[in-house]
């Protein structure tokens, strides 16, 4: 498997950072947030040490399914994603006020974490 390390998102260039579910908790996450609609392959429950897991915030079934991670489609799937988000404004509220004043973690089982919906969240959720 190859090592995954470099495409972690940048915890200095933010106090929101996005990371591969897969790579093992640190003390620095922070609070550690799961933004998949579904719970990764092969991670025991207690194994992903989780403060939250906003299900209603992660991108729909048929979204996600249409972008397939296409670096062509990824303008397209930031638009469509935040469309969705706009209805679960409530959903957005909560996790803000979870994180306020604290650094969080968003966690996905996604490989392109550049190309993610990590990195829509996090634009969203860093927003005043």
């Amino acid at each position: 498997m190859a090592d995954t390390r470099a495409r972690t998102s940048s915890p200095r260039s933010h106090r929101i950072a996005v990371k591969r579910a897969y790579d093992e908790a640190s003390a620095a996450d922070g609070v550690r947030i799961l933004i998949d609609r579904l719970w990764p392959r092969g991670i025991a429950k207690a194994a992903l040490k989780l403060d939250a897991w906003p299900r209603a915030l992660s991108p729909s079934t048929a979204l996600r399914k249409w972008y397939g991670h296409d670096p062509e489609h990824f303008a397209e799937f930031r638009r469509r994603y935040r469309d969705e988000l706009a209805a679960h404004q409530d959903e957005l509220a909560a996790l803000r006020a979870l994180i306020k004043g604290r650094k969080a973690t968003l966690l996905t089982a996604t490989r392109e974490l550049d190309l993610s919906h990590g990195q829509v969240l996090r634009e969203i959720l860093e927003q005043p």
